[in-house]
């Protein structure tokens, strides 16, 4: 069996690349995307100005002919009577204007246009804008942000208009989710109601989705107002006119059957009526999960608290670190997480997301289905493998992880390098195989630090550990036996705010015999 220790180095900072697929996916690589537009507004300004500058030439022409057209009217013998003012109208007619036009036509868009068509091959697809706006969604449900919160731009950014609300609310009716399309759409209409002025989209198509989110999560009153409100802005509005029977019909059922029991009482509400609020879906711990990420249901005893320490640590007086040793913190005691401080240096992990950088691709997970590796939703980040030869300094990390663990690295993956996109996440999930437990220990080097969101969580235990650049956060997998420990579950939580970069050394129990020797139970 092989055995994995995990180190990971988060690496949290603002960063460019130049892969062109799954954008939403990494924040390193979508900040290529504000240089590309950059460069397009530089271009559009070029326009504008090659525009105005032909634009003033035409002006100036205009004018001296204005001038000289009315005083040549007032007597238009005696202009023309002077031989130098009739060859200068047969010239004027015969060769300047057809100048003039020739101006006209000139299109001066080429060169923008031009730029425009080369730097849209690496624009976003409708993939990357859909990615986005669940990206906001989900912070916004892990978070518990209100979307007021979000659009007005409480949260660090820019504010949110009435499109902008309006386009996540489709995003979400388009993933049949009506709890999202209901609080975006209903924030649309609230900035439209205050007299948001730039809006492309009306209250009408606003209500109407409104109108059937609300139908369509049990609640029929609601449904019937938004519709009522529609057909007041419009009243031919064919759709609503046929909504508001229908919705009146049910209502007028659902009330008759008030007296009875739950079961009767929702059958009532319509043959799609369905449940208010976040609709279930796969993860069972998904309330865990959040709780966590948002530091809340932390489950350490003030008792067990003041067991953990803080120490200088030489890992049995190892040569490198005898006269400087590195500073160990305890995160958590059952299971055993340390973190290591001031692991790497600013330039090391400059080097390291360098090397990174031109080949990060998205991350993948197993599908136990067909044994492939494919993307999944539920990760949302990219990643690169860097060997120990391609650079000393990757050669250098490996050693360092190998010297502070005790464990033996030839046998260790590449170091893998993630960064997070946007709301970036990884659900809770296990390292080591269920039927190949050959991931011992996980050592993640934190390369930066994030403004807000980001916590690496242990759902079973309820623990958090939340990122610091330049450190080394390390965790055993697997017990000494060589069994899982199915305490080390964990989970990357959304990065609400900052961009987030790590680094992830996993270590194969093969290679450990004498290093990690096999416990003598099966759990020791």
């Amino acid at each position: 069996m092989a055995a994995v220790c995990w180190l990971l180095i988060h690496c949290l900072l603002f960063a460019s690349s130049s892969a062109h697929n799954d954008f939403f996916t990494s924040i390193g690589q979508m900040t290529d995307l504000l240089f590309t537009e950059k460069d397009l507004v530089t271009s559009l300004k070029d326009y504008i100005r090659a525009e105005e500058n032909k634009l003033e030439q035409i002006k100036k022409w205009a004018d001296k002919l204005d001038v000289l057209s009315a005083a040549a009217t007032q007597d238009p013998e005696g202009f023309l009577g002077h031989p130098v003012n009739a060859f200068k109208l047969m010239k004027r007619l015969n060769t300047e204007w057809a100048e003039l036009e020739s101006l006209v036509l000139t299109d001066m868009s080429d060169v923008f246009i031009s730029n425009l068509t080369i730097q849209r091959q690496h624009f976003p697809n409708d993939d990357d804008q859909t990615g986005a706006a669940k990206a906001l969604m989900r912070l916004q449900d892990t978070y518990q942000l209100d979307t007021n919160i979000i659009s007005t731009g409480e949260l660090p950014g820019h504010a949110l208009t009435v499109d902008d609300c309006y386009d996540l609310g489709k995003v979400a009716y388009s993933e049949a989710d009506y709890y999202h399309t209901e609080l975006w759409m209903v924030q649309a209409l609230k900035q439209l109601d205050e007299g948001e002025t730039s809006s492309t989209v009306d209250a009408i198509t606003i209500l109407d989705y409104l109108s059937y989110s609300v139908y369509q999560q049990g609640e029929l009153e609601r449904a019937l107002e938004f519709t009522r409100r529609l057909l007041e802005l419009d009243p031919t509005h064919q759709r609503a006119n046929g909504n508001l029977k229908y919705f009146e019909y049910q209502l007028a059922k659902q009330k008759k059957v008030e007296g009875r029991e739950e079961g009767e009482e929702a059958e009532g509400r319509g043959q799609k009526g369905g449940t208010r609020g976040r609709p279930d879906d796969y993860l069972p711990e998904r309330k865990k999960y959040e709780e966590l990420c948002r530091g809340e249901g932390i489950r350490m005893t003030p008792r067990r608290q003041s067991r953990l320490f803080c120490r200088y640590y030489d890992n049995n007086r190892h040569p490198r670190y005898v006269i400087g040793p590195v500073k160990e913190e305890d995160e958590w005691d059952r299971p055993r997480i340390v973190r290591y401080h001031d692991i790497v240096s600013d330039k090391e992990m400059e080097k390291v997301k360098e090397l990174a950088k031109p080949r990060l691709r998205r991350a993948t997970v197993h599908d136990p289905q067909t044994g492939k590796l494919t993307t999944a939703h539920y990760r949302v980040s990219k990643s690169a493998w860097l060997g120990a030869y391609e650079h000393p300094v990757v050669d250098k990390i490996n050693q360092r992880i190998e010297d502070i663990t005790g464990l033996d690295v030839t046998t260790a993956e590449d170091l893998q390098v993630a960064n997070y996109g946007v709301g970036g996440q990884y659900e809770p999930h296990f390292d080591f195989g269920r039927d190949d437990k050959s991931v011992s220990s996980l050592s993640t080097l934190q390369m930066s630090d994030v403004q807000a969101g980001g916590a690496t969580v242990f759902t079973d235990v309820r623990a958090a550990v939340w990122p610091k650049k330049g450190t080394a956060v390390f965790w055993y997998n697997l017990y000494p036996s060589g069994e899982g420990d199915y305490r080390t579950r964990h989970a990357a939580c959304p990065v609400l705010v900052g961009n987030k970069w790590v680094s992830n050394k996993w270590i194969h129990e093969r290679g450990q015999e004498f290093r990690r020797r096999c416990g003598l139970q099966e759990m020791d």
